[in-house]
Formats: C-alpha cells, structure tokens, sequence
C-alpha cells in the first residue's frame, strides 16, 4: 500500500522551494504576518500569576490580643476595585478573542495563498472572513468542550481536599492521568484536521464548516490508516521542524546580538558620564534586539509553516482527486 504522508515529505519541500525562491521580500513579508496569527496562536500560554502577602524577613508576627478585629470594609474590596479587576479581564478576553477570530481569518488567507500561488491579505480576507467566522466558532466551542472537560476532572480529584473530606485519592489521580492524556489528544486531532484538511475543503467547495466536516469525514474513514500515519509524521515533521527553527532563531539573535551588545556597552559606559543618555541608549539596543530577534523568528516561521501546510495539502489531495487545491503544483513537483 502506497502511503501518501511519506510520498509527501519530499514533494512538500519541493513546492515550498519553489513558492519561496527566488525570495521575493513583499511576499516573505505577507506571509510573516500571516504566519504570525496563524502559527503564533500555538506559542502563545497564558501567564500564571501567583502570589502571597509578604512577611518581611520571614519572622512571624502577630496582632496583639486585645487588638481591634480589621474592619471588613478594610479587608473586601470594594465595587471600584472588582471594576477595575472587571475591566482587566474583559480586555484580556477581548484580545485574546480578537487574536483568535484573526488567526481563524488567516488560516484561509494562508490556503488560499498556497492555492493561488500569490498572497493578498486584503483581498482573501474580504472574501473569506465569514469562513473565518465559522471557523472562529467551532474552534471556541471545542476550547471550551476541552477546558470544561480537564476543570470538571481536576475538580473531582481536587473536591476531598477543597471540602475537608480528606486527601487526593491516588486512585482517581491515576483514573484521571489517561483522561487528561485522551482529552488532549483528541481535541488536538480535531483542531489540526479541521485547520489541515477541513479549511481546504471549505475552500474548494465553498462550504461551511460542518458541511466540509460532513463531506470529509467518508474520506477519512476510508483512508484511516493514511490519515493515522499522517499524524503520527506530522508530529515528528512538527517536532524536527520546530528544533531547527529554534536552532536558526538563536543563531540569527546571537549575530544581531554582537553589533547591539556593542551598542549597550557603549551606553553602560555613558551611564556614568551622562546618567539619563547611557541608559536610554541600553534601553534603546535591549529593545531593538527584541525586535529583530522575534522578526527574525518570523521570517524563520514561513518556510517551516508553508511547509507543513503543503504537506497536508498533498496528503488531502492524494486520498480524495476532488479535495486537491493544488493540481498544477502537484503536477509540476511531480513530473
């Protein structure tokens, strides 16, 4: 039996050659802003702030006995602070769900790209935001189904020790480990088939997004064992793909760094002839590495993402001639 996911590997890196070279700056330049919402969304991990009051230099002190209790009013906080609190999350949420309904927009202005062979962010983004919006959708529900899901088994593992009826029970502990592991995978397979194959299908046929899943789905019952490699080498591919981007990454800072850090020493040594100048300097060299080292992970990114939407696209193309967005690629890596 022909496997289709390792036919692809070679084939994939031979269209994204030839959609990335000879480098043309505009449109390495158009797809790092789409890479950026389209690969970004999965680098991104939510902050975890955690915190105590502090005790000073660790000794314990005490209120004296006959001291007056704190007043609640004192202690609660009042209706401006849960208002501020309010105002903080809601924009936290806002921003997260903008980055998210504008990377579900990108996930069709990438394909469409791909498929055209020309990039245009304007142009595909009128035309397919309301796909976009569909997709925006359907990856909120299943974030949600997931979180609600992993919440509701940390909350019955955790509820003896929030309750007072004793400690964790290793049993629901080991119970709860494959779960989590079950959760995870298949919201994960999901979310990577719906954004690999079910937006190309989308695109193709011009349908929304159950329907696409509805028209997918026979395929992928019958091409099971081909769509069961492919995941499996995708996650190798994403792996090995990710360790070499790192790997580029750092080594395209560390030359940024050895002309900046000039610059920074320059500055430190100001800071003790003119104070506010040699600082403003090394704040003004600290930055600009900042920014050329995340450019310069994004321009790393394009080749590393075209890559592996090409080869979902190839696979797709292989299981189902009427799934192929790519014809005229195919055939030219393929002859």
């Amino acid at each position: 039996m022909t496997l289709y996911a390792v036919e692809a590997i070679d084939d994939a890196i031979d269209a994204t050659r030839a959609f990335l070279w000879p480098i043309d700056r505009s449109r390495w330049l158009r797809l790092a802003v789409v890479v950026f919402f389209v690969g970004g969304t999965a680098g991104f991990s939510p902050f975890q702030f955690t915190g105590g009051a502090p005790t000073g230099n660790g000794a314990e002190t005490s209120l004296p006995t006959d001291a007056p209790a704190p007043s609640p009013e004192l202690v609660a906080p009042g209706g401006v602070e849960l208002l501020v609190v309010a105002i903080i999350v809601g924009l936290v949420a806002a921003i997260l769900l903008g980055f998210l309904f504008v990377g579900s927009v990108m996930e069709f202005v990438f394909v469409e790209s791909l498929r055209q062979e020309a990039v245009s962010i304007r142009r595909y983004w009128s035309t397919r935001w309301r796909l976009g919006a569909r997709l925006f959708g359907f990856r909120l529900v299943v974030g949600v189904l997931t979180l609600g899901t992993v919440l509701g088994l940390l909350a019955v593992i955790l509820s003896p020790l929030v309750f007072g009826n004793g400690g964790v029970s290793l049993a629901l502990v080991v119970l709860a480990i494959p779960l989590l592991v079950v959760v995870g995978l298949v919201s994960g397979l999901i979310g990577g088939f719906t954004t690999n194959f079910v937006v190309p299908i989308m695109l193709v046929e011009e349908r929304p997004l159950l329907s696409a899943w509805r028209r997918f789905w026979p395929t992928l019952r019958k091409q099971w064992k081909q769509y069961a490699v492919y995941a499996v080498a995708a996650f190798v591919l994403q792996l090995a793909i990710g360790l070499l981007a790192s790997i580029a990454t750092v080594l395209g800072a560390i030359v940024a760094a050895i002309p900046l850090g000039i610059v920074g020493l320059v500055g430190v040594a100001l800071v003790s002839v003119v104070d506010p100048v040699g600082w403003i300097v090394v704040a003004g060299a600290v930055l600009l590495f900042l920014l050329v080292a995340f450019l310069i992970g994004l321009l790393v990114a394009v080749p590393a993402q075209t890559y592996l939407r090409y080869y979902a696209l190839f696979v797709l193309g292989d299981t189902e001639d009427d799934f192929d967005l790519i014809p005229a690629r195919r055939q030219a890596v393929r002859e």
